[in-house]
């Protein structure tokens, strides 16, 4: 949250499970557009949250599956645990809050008496969630009876049924639109409120985001019929939620143009990303995205085999540019460009996706950048990634890639590595 030393411009916070991650998409297209749309044109002066009804074993399972980059801020276990930074560092006074009138031992005694509940996993029984399943023709009674007897025993807790299966008590403080609520006044108190808060969701547990005044809302297209008919009932008449038409992340960034809260065009969609390279306007994250997305299609066979892109790529490199590359091994980037033109189409009909996570500039004269950031490949099953370290500096209407150096990312695997 120190990342920024003023307001975010703007601050997405997000479900994962059918709102950011979208589970019928086994290329991740979606996904993939959205974070090359995030590291180009957001990381550096916005702020993403995920907030996700996910335990801190199944956020980080989530992770390990999809291609997703790194929030600034993780809500997890449906808005009853919040974490910062890369490292996850929890929130203790947002504990405190949660602590007022919980008490998960009484929790677990009384809801153990409903035969109709079935425990969840003991990796999603948290502090102060406790989490079970319930068929949905059952799922009010119980809601209503077990609400009831919770607060004669002198709790004060939530009830949320969500996913038509899912039913967790929370203690009453919790909930994704109360950690948002906490978030929001933690970051006026500092001065440092965000120009404007986009809340993306998909069912039940994501209603209370969408009831946070002053924000913008957007429920995906594919949302569920409890989130829908909450909308119906409630918010219907608020312009600031839409209803997408697009699925999952494309319905995020539908919603980013539909409210004109910044750009909307993600690098990915760009006709031809060979020609983009000249763009006077491009920010060094804006370049570095585009390099990743155009390995990406150039060893997909997706843009042609071209001798100008190639005399493109050496034009904009400095002539004693150096690549270290992971092993150690270090290359004149120049000649490591004619290693690269080899590989063209080597991944073709393959699921090779390239993705970049934290994309950092700091200036460090008036027209050259340092460029930190972690760079993923995925191929088929198996993932590996590096920390770049590259200095790029502006000509007139390009980058010049003066310097790149290349580490492992721990636990990444460290089998075929190019560039």
């Amino acid at each position: 949250m120190d990342r920024l030393q003023s307001s975010a411009r703007l601050m997405i916070v997000s479900d994962l499970d059918h709102t950011m991650v979208d589970h019928h998409d086994t290329e991740n297209s979606s996904l993939l557009r959205f974070n090359a749309l995030w590291e180009a044109s957001y990381r550096h002066d916005s702020l993403l949250v995920f907030s996700t009804g996910r335990s801190p074993t199944l956020y980080k399972q989530l992770r390990k599956e999809k291609p997703m980059i790194t929030p600034d801020i993780t809500i997890m276990s449906v808005g009853t645990e919040i974490t910062y930074g890369k490292s996850m560092v929890p929130d203790d006074g947002w504990v405190q809050v949660l602590n007022q009138k919980w008490d998960k031992n009484i929790v677990i005694e009384e809801a153990s008496k409903f035969p109709e509940l079935t425990p969840q996993a003991e990796t999603e029984q948290r502090a102060h969630k406790v989490s079970f399943y319930v068929k949905k023709d059952k799922a009010k009674q119980v809601t209503e009876a077990l609400s009831k007897i919770l607060e004669q025993r002198g709790l004060d807790v939530k009830i949320i049924y969500s996913g038509g299966v899912d039913l967790d008590i929370l203690a009453q403080g919790a909930g994704k639109g109360q950690a948002l609520a906490y978030l929001l006044k933690k970051f006026e108190t500092e001065g440092k409120l965000p120009g404007n808060t986009l809340v993306c969701g998909d069912s039940g547990n994501d209603a209370e985001l969408f009831s946070i005044p002053g924000v913008y809302g957007v429920m995906v297209s594919n949302a569920q019929e409890e989130l829908l008919q909450w909308h119906a009932e409630n918010a219907k008449d608020n312009p600031k939620i839409l209803h997408a038409s697009e699925r999952c992340a494309s319905g995020i960034i539908q919603a980013i143009g539909h409210f004109k809260l910044g750009p909307n065009l993600s690098p990915r969609d760009v006709s031809d990303i060979v020609r983009e390279q000249n763009d006077e306007n491009a920010s060094p994250g804006h370049e570095i995205v585009r390099f990743s997305i155009l390995n990406e299609k150039w060893r997909r066979a997706e843009i042609e085999n071209s001798e100008l892109l190639i005399s493109g790529l050496q034009a904009a490199t400095h002539p004693s540019a150096v690549f270290i590359h992971p092993s150690g091994a270090d290359h004149n980037i120049k000649e490591y460009i004619n290693i690269w033109r080899k590989l063209y189409g080597d991944k073709k009909g393959k699921q090779f996706r390239t993705w970049v996570d934290n994309v950092l500039a700091t200036q460090i004269s008036s027209d050259t950048w340092l460029v930190k950031f972690d760079k993923w490949e995925l191929n088929g099953e198996e993932r590996h990634g590096c920390v770049i370290s590259s200095i790029l500096r502006k000509d007139t209407n390009w980058f010049t890639l003066m310097h790149v150096h290349q580490t492992w990312l721990e636990q990444s695997g460290q089998n075929e590595w190019i560039f």
